[in-house]
C-alpha cells in the first residue's frame, strides 16, 4: 500500500434485501454479522428500484434510473445513456487498478465497462441470456477473489466489484421458479419464520426455507474473501462495502416500491472511519453510495450526481440528515410505471397505468410464494395514487390517500414527488415510456427485405 488511499472491495450480491441475522431475521449469517460488528451498518438504507439493473445502475452512477437511462433490465434492450460515468471510471482516473469478479447487470456488454481485469466465467454479451449469471455463484467468486488476493494479482491501490448470483431464483421442474433447494443447504420449513407482509401459508415458508440456503451462501463467500483479505495483510488499508440492489424475491417485495421491495443492507467497514459497530437509523439512498465512496477517497464529487455523501455522518462532521428518498420502476418484464417519495412517516406513491393490485415479476410469479396469491395479487385494479402512514401501518396495508384527515400530506407529499419528477426530467411526465426494444418491435419483415 502506498499510503495514499485504500483498496475499495464492493460486495453486491441479487434479491437480498435486509434478510440477515444482523438486521434481526432468523437466519445465521456470522460473517455478515462479524462484518457489521466490525464496521457500521445502516438500518434505514434504500433502493432506488425494486429490480436490478436500474437499482445497480444507480449505485454505480450516483443517479436515478431515469437520470442515467437505464430503466429497465441491462438484457433487455436497456442501457446506460452515451458517456454516463460509473464508478469504475471515476477510480480508474484516479490511479486505481480495477477489477470485476463475478456478477454485473448494468449493461448488456461487460467490456463496455472499462475494467481493467475482468475475472468473471460468465459475462453479458449481447444474445447471450442471463441465466449465464448462475455460474458466478458465492463460492465459485469467492475462491477467485481470495486466490487473486492471496497471490498478490493486484497493483495497489486496486477497487473489486465482486457480484454472486445468490439469492436469485433460477427456473426449475414444470416452470416453477425456486431457490436451487437441491444445491444448498436449507431450513425446515415449519421452523422459519413468516414474513409480516404476507399471509402465513405453507409455500410461502417453503420458499423462505429454499432461500434461507442461498443466504447462508452469500454469508461463506463473504467468509472466505475478508478471511483472503486479512491473511493478505490489507484489511487495514481496504474498504469494504456490502450491499444488495433490493429486497427478496417475494410478492410484495421484489418488483415493488413498498418497505419489502426497496429494502436494501448497507454495512461499511475502514478502520477509524466505519467502525465500531455502530448503527445508523437515518434515510439514505443507495445514490449516496458513489458519492461517499468518492468523497472518502478524496475524489472530487461532481455536482451532477443526485446523491450525497454520507461521509460526515460517519466522522460526526455536521451531517445534515435526508428527510426523504425516491423510488421508482417503470420496465420490468412488463409495463410497471410506479414513482414513490418515502419519508421516516409516510410512503406516497403514484402508479401511472392500469395495474393489477400487485405486480408479480415473473419468477415470483411462477414460484411457490407467488401461486399462493396470484389470484388475490394478480388482478386489476390497483389505484393510481397510495399513501401510508408508516407509524400507524408498517406493513404499507391501509392506504390512506383519501382519507380527509390526511389530506395535507396528500398534497404535500404529491408536490414533492412532482417537483423531484419535473425537475430530473422524468420521461414519465411526458406519457408512457416506451419498450427498449420499441424500435425493433415497430420493425416491419417486408419494409427491410
Amino acid at each position: 500500500m502506498d499510503g495514499s488511499r485504500p483498496n475499495v472491495l464492493l460486495i453486491h450480491c441479487h434479491d437480498l434485501g435486509r434478510h440477515l441475522g444482523c438486521y434481526g431475521v432468523d437466519v445465521e449469517t456470522p460473517a455478515i454479522d462479524a462484518l457489521a460488528a466490525d464496521g457500521v451498518l445502516f438500518e434505514n438504507h434504500f433502493a432506488t428500484a425494486p429490480q436490478c439493473s436500474p437499482s445497480r445502475g444507480s449505485l454505480m452512477t450516483g443517479r436515478y434510473p431515469h437520470v442515467n437511462g437505464l430503466m429497465g433490465l441491462a438484457h433487455t434492450h436497456w442501457e446506460f445513456h452515451e458517456d454516463e460515468r460509473i464508478l469504475p471510471h471515476y477510480l480508474d482516473d484516479a490511479g486505481y487498478e480495477t477489477h470485476l469478479f463475478g456478477l454485473q447487470h448494468v449493461t448488456q456488454d461487460t467490456d463496455d465497462l472499462g475494467y481493467d481485469h475482468i475475472h468473471s466465467e460468465g459475462n453479458l454479451f449481447p444474445g447471450v441470456s442471463p441465466s449465464v449469471h448462475q455460474t458466478n455463484r458465492a463460492q465459485a467468486v469467492s475462491a477467485v477473489v481470495s486466490s487473486f488476493l492471496e497471490r498478490g494479482g493486484y497493483e495497489e491501490p486496486f477497487f473489486a466489484s465482486i457480484g454472486f448470483f445468490e439469492c436469485h431464483r433460477v427456473e426449475e421442474e414444470n416452470g416453477r421458479f425456486g431457490f436451487d433447494a437441491d444445491r444448498y443447504d436449507t431450513d425446515d420449513p415449519d421452523e422459519v419464520r413468516p414474513l409480516t407482509y404476507l399471509p402465513d401459508r405453507r409455500g410461502i415458508r417453503q420458499d423462505l426455507a429454499e432461500m434461507h440456503g442461498m443466504v447462508r451462501a452469500v454469508d461463506d463467500g463473504v467468509e472466505t474473501i475478508l478471511a483472503a483479505l486479512e491473511d493478505a495483510g490489507l484489511a487495514d488499508d481496504t474498504v469494504v462495502v456490502f450491499t444488495t440492489e433490493h429486497g427478496i424475491a417475494f410478492p410484495l417485495a421484489k418488483g415493488s416500491c413498498y418497505d419489502p421491495g426497496i429494502e436494501a443492507t448497507l454495512v461499511v467497514r475502514y478502520p477509524d472511519v466505519a467502525d465500531g459497530g455502530r448503527r445508523y437509523e437515518q434515510l439514505v439512498s443507495n445514490v449516496d453510495v458513489l458519492p461517499t465512496l468518492l468523497e472518502l477517497l478524496g475524489i472530487g464529487v461532481p455536482d451532477d450526481l443526485d446523491g450525497r455523501s454520507f461521509l460526515p455522518l460517519l466522522t460526526d462532521d455536521g451531517y445534515e440528515p435526508r428527510d426523504r428518498v425516491f423510488a421508482e420502476m417503470t420496465w420490468h418484464d412488463l409495463y410497471n410505471p410506479v414513482r414513490a417519495i418515502r419519508t421516516e412517516r409516510y410512503k406516497y406513491i403514484r402508479n401511472f397505468w392500469d395495474l393489477p393490485a400487485v405486480y408479480l415479476t415473473k419468477d415470483i410469479f411462477a414460484s411457490e410464494a407467488g401461486r399462493e396469491v396470484r389470484e388475490t395479487y394478480g388482478v386489476p385494479p390497483r389505484p393510481y395514487e397510495e399513501l401510508y402512514d408508516l407509524r400507524n401501518a408498517p406493513q404499507e396495508d391501509e392506504n390512506v390517500a383519501f382519507e380527509p384527515r390526511y389530506q395535507d400530506a396528500r398534497r404535500d407529499l404529491s408536490r414533492q414527488l412532482y417537483e423531484w419528477m419535473d425537475g430530473s426530467d422524468d420521461p414519465l411526465l411526458d406519457g408512457p415510456v416506451t419498450p427498449g426494444n420499441y424500435d425493433a418491435i415497430q420493425t416491419w419483415p417486408h419494409e427491410s427485405a
